[in-house]
């Protein structure tokens, strides 16, 4: 198992967002996935990377995720005698001991029952093991989605169906309060933080990353309380693309601000 020094953690985060690395990057660079170790990249998505990861390691690789579809592509794409995937949601995680590592991207947030999940990833990884987390994070994960969101609430299209919708989303609002739920199931914390990114993007760019994941939830019926009605959907994107064109400064961009979660941890025992 790779020899794993936290007391640098700090010092590559600073680093690598300094440098303004994707969210990914970042958390790799925090994990410091050794050659040799065998990695799960928990909420794997459609295994982009998952096949990243096993460029960094020749150890085993397994991805996976509570939706067939994405594990269907995955597999068609990553597939390999050394990659496997499995649907399968954190919560339900069978492994004992299997792991060195478990990276965990833009998925925490959708736990539905995080204590538990989060045992089962400390019994799925060796003595020694770690996990890492990127998500989304606070309630105002995004103010600019936010505001679109307040569009929808309060236009006459789509108030009164909105008013039922449930968030399916877990978020905290310090490091700590993240650290402490870790600590909670068996682990020790020594890095935990959350920072504010930001980046130019068109509103056109802007409802495109709202569509590739927040759109799951304020989207899906199951989320609301009443039946949706036909068109709420059309209804909703064209409300929220609206606001985001409103948001645009003079050169038609606008400063997309995230609020992310980083955070390892450690199986001491």
């Amino acid at each position: 198992m790779n020899d794993f020094d936290f007391t640098g953690i700090a010092h590559r985060y600073e680093r690598d967002s300094l440098v303004q690395k994707a969210a990914a990057e970042v958390l790799i660079s925090l994990l410091e996935i050794g050659p040799r170790e065998d990695v799960l990249d928990l909420g794997c998505g459609t295994g982009h990377l998952t096949g990243r990861i096993a460029e960094i390691t020749s150890g085993r690789v397994t991805g996976i995720d509570p939706a067939p579809g994405m594990v269907a592509e995955a597999r068609s794409k990553y597939g390999s005698d050394r990659i496997g995937f499995e649907i399968s949601a954190a919560e339900d995680l069978q492994a004992c001991d299997e792991f060195d590592c478990i990276f965990c991207n833009s998925a925490l947030q959708w736990f539905s029952n995080p204590e538990r999940a989060l045992t089962a990833c400390r019994r799925a990884l060796r003595p020694g093991g770690r996990i890492g987390v990127q998500a989304p994070a606070r309630h105002d994960y995004c103010p600019n989605f936010l505001k679109g969101i307040d569009a929808v609430a309060s236009h006459p299209d789509t108030a009164a169906t909105f008013s039922q919708f449930r968030s399916p989303w877990f978020f905290l609002k310090t490091g700590d309060a993240y650290a402490d739920v870790f600590r909670r199931a068996g682990f020790a914390v020594p890095f935990a933080r959350i920072e504010a990114t930001s980046a130019r993007y068109s509103p056109d760019q802007m409802l495109k990353v709202f569509e590739s994941g927040a759109a799951a939830g304020y989207m899906n019926a199951n989320c609301y309380g009443c039946s949706v009605p036909d068109g709420y959907v059309e209804s909703f994107r064209r409300i929220l693309a609206d606001a985001f064109h409103a948001q645009a400064g003079a050169d038609g961009k606008v400063d997309l601000v995230f609020h992310r979660i980083y955070l390892v941890a450690l199986r001491s025992i």
